[in-house]
């Protein structure tokens, strides 16, 4: 099995930094993602792992070559080792390789032709009928039959693709989460022939990356960091600086719903958002879930 690492996760990240070039390194990728400079200590160990977290882009754009199924299998178990809330291990990855099922979830999404053009693509499930089984099995009562149950499964689903999502950047490959398929959820679940309880939370592409890509600039952290108590003072402020900083560097190219809001002269993250919440999205979604079996009182 060859892995092939094609790109840094930072300019000039390394293994032969020191830990002042790497804390140097840290602070620059801070810096270029998040607008604001921030003082990194010396770092002794972790230095690049931090700057491949800080260094990360979406990939819609792969390669030809396959991913290796041993190191796809590596990067399972890895992605599996995350936390799980009480250890109730409620996620399941289904690797959509029939190529039927593949070009069927492609259909629903036709605005992102990166699905058909990764080699891989999983999709994440919350999974709450395992732990319903083990308890008819030791014909113990299942009493959490509420909103939480499905939340820990989808919560749990999440974090093990972000962990899934570490692993695989460590060795080179690419991904692009696919929220998407969640517009088509009952179509999605006849394809994977998922059982009650079972849900797809969301699809990932993954693949050797064709192209670089961009880091996408954040909110600054003075918006989404809080100290005891939430705090929004400023927000517009600190929005409007934010919409100007990425404009600058990361103009959007098309305005939505010009046909209901006209052109705006200066158009940025904020309002591209709230054009995007204007119209309804999987408004049917908490029906689909009810109908898997979950209440959600």
């Amino acid at each position: 099995m060859t892995l092939r690492l094609k790109f840094d996760a930072g300019k000039g990240a390394n293994c032969m930094q020191n830990s002042d070039e790497s804390s140097q390194e840290t602070s620059r990728l801070i810096e270029e993602r998040f607008g604001e400079p921030i003082i990194v200590p010396e770092l002794a160990a972790g230095g690049e792992s931090l700057q491949r977290m800080l260094a990360h882009r979406s990939c819609r754009a792969f390669d030809e070559t396959s991913v290796d199924d041993d190191l796809l299998k590596t990067l399972f178990a890895c992605a599996l080792s995350a936390p799980s809330k009480s250890d109730l291990q409620q996620t399941d990855i289904v690797h959509v390789r029939d190529s039927a099922k593949r070009r069927a979830i492609e259909a629903l999404v036709p605005s992102m032709p990166w699905i058909a053009g990764a080699p891989v693509f999983l999709v994440f499930c919350g999974n709450n009928r395992r732990l319903r089984q083990v308890s008819a099995k030791h014909e113990v009562p299942f009493a959490n039959d509420h909103l939480d149950a499905f939340m820990n499964a989808a919560v749990d689903a999440g974090i093990v693709m972000m962990a899934f999502i570490e692993a695989a950047e460590a060795v080179g490959l690419g991904c692009c989460p696919i929220s998407a398929i969640r517009n088509h959820p009952r179509d999605v679940d006849a394809f994977l022939k998922l059982p009650d309880w079972v849900f797809p939370v969301t699809g990932l592409c993954v693949g050797y990356p064709a192209s670089e890509g961009r880091i996408s600039h954040r909110l600054p952290l003075d918006v989404t960091v809080h100290t005891d108590t939430f705090d929004e003072s400023n927000l517009e402020t600190r929005i409007d600086a934010y919409d100007r900083r990425r404009a600058a560097a990361q103009p959007i190219s098309r305005q939505l719903q010009t046909d209901r809001f006209g052109e705006s002269e200066f158009y940025g993250w904020s309002e591209d958002k709230a054009r995007q919440y204007s119209v309804p999205q999987r408004s049917d979604f908490g029906a689909y879930v009810r109908a898997k079996g979950f209440n959600l009182e």
